[in-house]
């Protein structure tokens, strides 16, 4: 095979990529990124900087970054063009606090079978809709029908993964072989898509002991999970710009715990998250006794923790202080900041996530910087992220992420 042919990318495509390649190598040698990892450090160990800004069009990149906009021509490579593309895309248009890295991370050929039963949902009339549920558990005797989830690992497409990278990144960006790095819990989550969200709310009062049976299930069956990892070593640390929990990214230096060795990966080594926004309604009493509880134990084996997503934690703060070694809290855009920012203080990450239908109709710039500012001024004492996410539209205003973005750098600035 030529310095040219990776297995199944044809010589132009891989002429693109390397040419896309030395791109991002450029961004990622800028001292500006140097900086950022730092602050990041600095900034996950409980050190305030500034508030940090990061964010995820998620949805957006439809429009930011469409099909049409590739060039490659095999399905293949055109994943890794769009990879590639979307860093240089935050170079380029969203001046966040972003780390661009000079790395292509070869993923391991992991697969994880299912609980036994398969979601169904009734299925929404608009692209992007809701979709409804249609429960799989209808009694008791359905959680027989539960198994634990298995892993396999593929080391055959692995090594295949791996030749592939080399051949075309070699020389340009550091090819990496990783594992498992995102771990976070949400066992209501994979609970109400088989029950139905209404019906595990009726529960909590008419069946609690069938609500713990279940999650007694889907805790065990997740420990499991973790302990086929650790015995087949597919963890890998988590302490480098990898996503955790709903917002935020890993850099610290407090991982991997002591007694780490190269290559032996511990669940103590990483960063780990749980979160339970289907339940953002109930109450801190049935959020401890039928959730908590059980993603508490799950979280206790990881070095730090991340807890929350959309779901308005505000109330159930207390609870969440519980956990082992939390450092990270989510701070939704449906939570009121005020009486969080006293809570969390300096001894938590503030991990706010400003509401995202800014980005949609009326583009007002002066509400969003008045917006932004309040929670800036309110949270002064706290070690403060905000967390641009869940944008599932900008409207095909893609100017709309650089304004926004540009506005929270200048406060974060403002405020630091």
């Amino acid at each position: 095979m030529s310095h040219w042919q990776a297995e199944g990318i044809s010589a132009g495509d891989a002429r693109l990529l390397r040419e896309l390649a030395r791109r991002v190598a450029e961004i990622a040698h800028q001292p500006i990124m140097a900086e950022r990892r730092e602050m990041w450090i600095r900034h996950n160990m409980l050190e305030r900087q500034r508030p940090m800004v990061l964010v995820f069009p998620e949805g957006s990149w439809r429009e930011l970054l469409p099909e049409s906009a590739l060039q490659c021509e095999g399905a293949e490579a055109r994943r890794m063009e769009w990879e590639l593309r979307h860093r240089i895309y935050y170079d380029e248009h969203i001046p966040d606090d972003s780390v661009i890295e000079d790395s292509w991370l070869v993923r391991k050929a992991i697969s994880v079978s299912g609980w036994g039963l398969e979601p169904e949902h009734e299925p929404s009339a608009q692209d992007t809709g809701a979709w409804g549920f249609r429960p799989v558990i209808r009694d008791e005797r359905d959680l027989d029908r539960l198994t634990f989830p298995r892993v396999t690992y593929d080391r055959d497409e692995t090594e295949r993964r791996v030749a592939q990278a080399h051949v075309l990144f070699d020389g340009i960006l550091d090819v990496r072989l990783v594992g498992v790095q995102h771990v976070s819990f949400h066992l209501m989550n994979i609970y109400c898509q088989l029950r139905g969200l209404e019906q595990v709310m009726w529960d909590m009062y008419d069946q609690p002991d069938m609500l713990h049976r279940a999650m007694h299930i889907l805790e065990e069956g997740h420990h499991r999970l973790v302990d086929q990892y650790l015995a087949l070593g597919l963890l890998d640390l988590n302490n480098d710009g990898t996503y955790h929990s709903t917002g935020g990214v890993g850099y610290t230096r407090e991982l991997p715990a002591p007694g780490y060795r190269p290559g032996r990966v511990r669940t103590r080594d990483m960063w780990s998250s749980a979160e339970a926004q289907e339940m953002a309604e109930v109450s801190p009493a049935m959020h401890r006794e039928f959730i908590l509880a059980y993603e508490r134990r799950l979280l206790a084996r990881f070095g730090l923790n991340g807890y929350g997503c959309c779901e308005s934690l505000a109330d159930k703060l207390d609870d969440v202080f519980t956990i082992p070694r939390i450092r990270r809290i989510s701070i939704s855009p449906f939570a009121p900041v005020e009486p969080c920012a006293p809570k969390l203080g300096a001894d938590y990450i503030y991990s706010w996530k400003p509401h995202p239908s800014h980005l949609v109709g009326d583009f007002d710039e002066e509400q969003i910087r008045s917006y932004l500012e309040h929670t800036l001024q309110v949270t002064r004492g706290c070690v403060i992220e905000m967390i641009l996410k869940d944008t599932h539209t900008c409207e095909h205003r893609a100017e709309r992420f650089t304004r926004w973005t540009t506005i929270a750098r200048e406060l974060a600035d403002a405020y630091a």
